[in-house]
């Protein structure tokens, strides 16, 4: 049996996704890229064949006219275009019949496609990348071995931090481009939920800036939008507080702020910030990606533990290609669930709390790239 797998959006997520799928998973796989341009889809063919895959699975669509009525006979969609027009994607992909894998922390889009998905005979898993999706899975499981090792049913607290950074930092931002930048503009601006003492909450990204250290190095840590995915709701009566933060090295954030403060008030912030960062932050694509996530609360004895787990990821070496690490840890996140729909027939939303955590952490494209 052939998957025949349509990847919306021919970048560099798009392409990873469609490497892992074709050279390390154990099913074969047709795989069709969608693009606005089709000069861009087939750039994206002729880039995963280098990958020492077979180029005869890979074929190019250009995302305009009447296009979807060339998805009549695939068996899964791969949204890996700009999170506003996941609603369209999602929308598209129940009317062919087809499952349905996105990458979005967009808030807002992802509970249309909740709405929509509810009775869908299809399965569609929302916010399956890094953050949303690998760290939420992450902490899950994180949570479910506390119990399992203290004898307990409820924690204290559920920690999970992401940063997808250069490999250095220069003054006065600290930073460098590495995935969207209107992505990170978003985050920045629009609120995060979280949990604290059981009662959901919404926080200004930005809000709470604190130092943390992770295997010797100093970073800073705040709020910002969709990283908890659905564990702040699902989880809500077993653990106490919940809450995703955003890792970055020291001075970021406070770049940012200063740079918000002079926004115009007549403006957009997102597209001022945007474009504010654009001029002054370079691209960069020697990247690393840094996880960690951890589980507080009292033992059957009364004893405060904590457990902990993180992850310092490099570009993956194929061959003698390179994906950055942006690319093959949000890739991952996408290709296990693709793995899990196609092969498990679920129906309806999967959500991150509904993911087994020892089935998706021993995946074969999640067990690839998060060493």
């Amino acid at each position: 049996m052939t998957y025949r797998v349509f990847v919306a959006g021919s970048g560099g997520i798009g392409r990873a996704v469609a490497i892992l799928l074709q050279k390390f998973w154990n099913k074969k796989t047709h795989i069709l890229f969608g693009d606005r341009t089709l000069s861009i889809a087939e750039e994206a063919c002729q880039e995963v064949a280098d990958f020492e895959i077979d180029s005869a699975s890979l074929s190019a669509l250009e995302m305009t006219g009447d296009w979807e009525q060339n998805l009549e006979n695939y068996d899964i969609l791969l949204d890996c275009l700009p999170g506003h027009l996941a609603p369209k994607m999602a929308k598209i992909a129940i009317a062919n019949g087809m499952h349905y894998v996105n990458l979005t922390e967009y808030v807002a889009e992802t509970k249309e496609i909740l709405a929509l998905s509810q009775d869908a005979k299809v399965g569609l898993a929302l916010q399956s990348g890094l953050a949303p999706g690998f760290i939420n899975i992450l902490g899950h499981g994180l949570y479910q071995e506390f119990c399992a090792t203290y004898g307990v049913e409820k924690v204290d607290l559920l920690e999970m931090r992401v940063g997808a950074l250069g490999r250095n930092a220069i003054a006065p931002h600290f930073y460098a481009f590495t995935w969207s930048p209107i992505g990170v503009a978003t985050e920045y601006i629009k609120d995060a939920e979280v949990l604290r003492n059981h009662k959901l909450e919404r926080k200004a990204s930005l809000s709470e800036t604190k130092k943390l250290i992770i295997q010797g190095r100093v970073y800073e840590e705040d709020f910002t939008s969709g990283g908890a995915a659905d564990l702040p709701i699902a989880l809500a009566d077993q653990i106490s507080n919940i809450g995703y933060k955003t890792l970055r090295y020291p001075g970021h954030f406070r770049w940012v702020k200063d740079a918000l403060e002079k926004c115009p008030n007549y403006q957009d912030p997102v597209e001022y910030l945007e474009n504010y960062m654009l001029s002054q932050i370079p691209r960069v694509e020697d990247d690393e990606v840094i996880i960690y996530a951890a589980v507080q609360g009292l033992d059957s004895e009364g004893v405060l533990r904590r457990i902990e787990s993180d992850y310092r990821i490099l570009p993956l070496e194929i061959g003698n290609k390179k994906l950055r690490a942006i690319q093959s840890t949000t890739a991952a996140g996408m290709a296990e669930c693709a793995r899990i729909l196609l092969t498990q027939n679920i129906t309806g939303p999967l959500l991150q709390s509904q993911i087994d955590p020892k089935d998706f952490l021993a995946g074969p494209f999640v067990s690839l790239v998060y060493v």
